[in-house]
């Protein structure tokens, strides 16, 4: 059984920046150490812990039960939370004791560990782990939710190996899913065309079941391949590069990232932040996956990495799904100026955006027309990528609904 109080420290980069302090009455409190506070180039956390004049926010407050927003999304949604919890024999939703355990392998450059460096008082049942591996295990995800993924490390060039421990890897591998055919392959197909297409994509696998190794029992039974994509929070020699996503970027808990917050609002952050070189990149990523019809761009599949500990700039692309096949009627994950309609996203429509966002009209106009030609000229090339037939029908009709495909032949500006 835990104490009253409990307390983790809280490390960027290897070096302790605040604990994270479990309180009685199931309060959670996050507080940052003197040091980071007084460094005046200390790496950025996150940008929601900085005010309007960029200073650090120091004066943060309890939350009850919940871990604050920022923790909140490091870890684990849906079935992949509720397996790993399972494993740990931890209630899913004690966020504090879920990210003691998961606390060695968070996203980007932070990890928590106990300040006494005593044993996880949270063991999986030893007996209940043998009996699970007898029975199949049952997994539950949705599309709109998360896909089950691991932490992989490449073997020898033969293929991946999840960890034993499941701690470390430069790859992330993400199973079949158990109701949608095909997901895999769809998601390879899509990340290729964005590379086609000239987005920041990183290195992408399309593995048989057999070339992984390590997979926990019954979970063969998913399907034939796995998606795999090359961690960009890790480095080669195994170093960490921290990144956010953009709900932790609005202190937006997890089960919002479809709601509190638009594409104009990300778009505002990265102008404010990145500059035009960011805005030419999340306009070809929006328009991009709205012409393959991907409805789940919310704010988790947006992040931001620190290449240079307290400079931002966008991440590579990741979680590009063309979803219309298996939710015909979906729309845009969040709003685009007042509309979440494919069929919404006119020229017209993108001045708008350009103009409440204050970015100028020109540079998203561009961008907007290069990335439909550019994606006209990848399309014709997709008969060498493994698309399933359904897949490809899907978005073709698809297309036929979006004014920015239908008007694409009148789109380059007149002189």
């Amino acid at each position: 059984m835990m104490s009253d109080i409990r307390v983790l420290k809280v490390l960027l980069y290897n070096r302790q920046i605040g604990t994270l302090i479990h309180l009685p009455g199931d309060k959670n409190l996050f507080v940052f150490d003197q040091d980071y506070i007084q460094n005046p180039s200390r790496p950025t956390l996150s940008m929601s812990f900085k005010d309007e004049s960029g200073e650090l926010i120091t004066n943060l407050k309890t939350t009850r039960t919940r871990l604050p927003s920022f923790f909140a999304n490091l870890l684990p949604e849906g079935g992949l939370r509720e397996y790993l919890a399972e494993r740990a024999n931890i209630n899913p939703e004690h966020e504090f004791r879920l990210l003691w355990v998961l606390g060695q392998d968070l996203p980007g450059a932070l990890t928590v560990q106990p300040v006494d460096r005593e044993e996880l008082p949270f063991q999986p049942d030893a007996a209940r782990m043998r009996r699970e591996k007898k029975k199949e295990i049952p997994l539950r995800f949705s599309l709109a939710g998360v896909q089950l993924k691991f932490s992989a490390m490449e073997r020898n060039g033969h293929g991946l190996t999840i960890p034993t421990d499941g701690v470390g890897g430069g790859w992330i591998i993400k199973l079949p899913h158990t109701t949608f055919q095909g997901v895999p392959e769809n998601e390879y197909v899509m990340m290729e065309l964005a590379r086609r297409v000239g987005i920041d994509v990183p290195e992408t696998i399309l593995l048989s079941m057999n070339e992984l190794q390590g997979l926990p029992e019954g979970f063969e039974r998913l399907g034939d391949n796995v998606f795999a994509i090359k961690r960009f929070d890790r480095t080669e020699d195994g170093g960490r590069i921290h990144i956010e996503d953009f709900a932790q970027v609005f202190g937006v808990y997890p089960e919002r990232k479809y709601r509190n917050a638009s594409y104009r609002n990300i778009a505002e952050v990265i102008w404010s932040e990145i500059g035009e070189t960011g805005i030419i990149e999340f306009i070809r990523r929006f328009v991009f996956n709205a012409l393959i019809g991907n409805g789940d761009m919310h704010l988790k599949n947006w992040s931001l990495i620190y290449k240079e500990k307290n400079k931002a700039s966008l991440a590579p692309a990741y979680d590009f799904v063309s979803t219309i096949l298996y939710l015909p009627e979906d729309k845009l994950a969040l709003n685009f100026v007042d509309n979440k309609d494919f069929g919404s996203l006119t020229l017209d429509q993108f001045k708008r955006f350009a103009a409440k966002a204050r970015l100028s009209e020109h540079l998203v106009l561009d961008t907007v027309q290069e990335t439909v030609q550019a994606f006209s000229e990848a399309w014709k090339t997709v008969k060498d990528l493994p698309l399933k037939e359904e897949v490809h029908g899907a978005i073709i009709k698809h297309l036929k609904t979006i004014p920015l495909w239908n008007q694409n032949r009148f789109y380059m500006h007149k002189a």
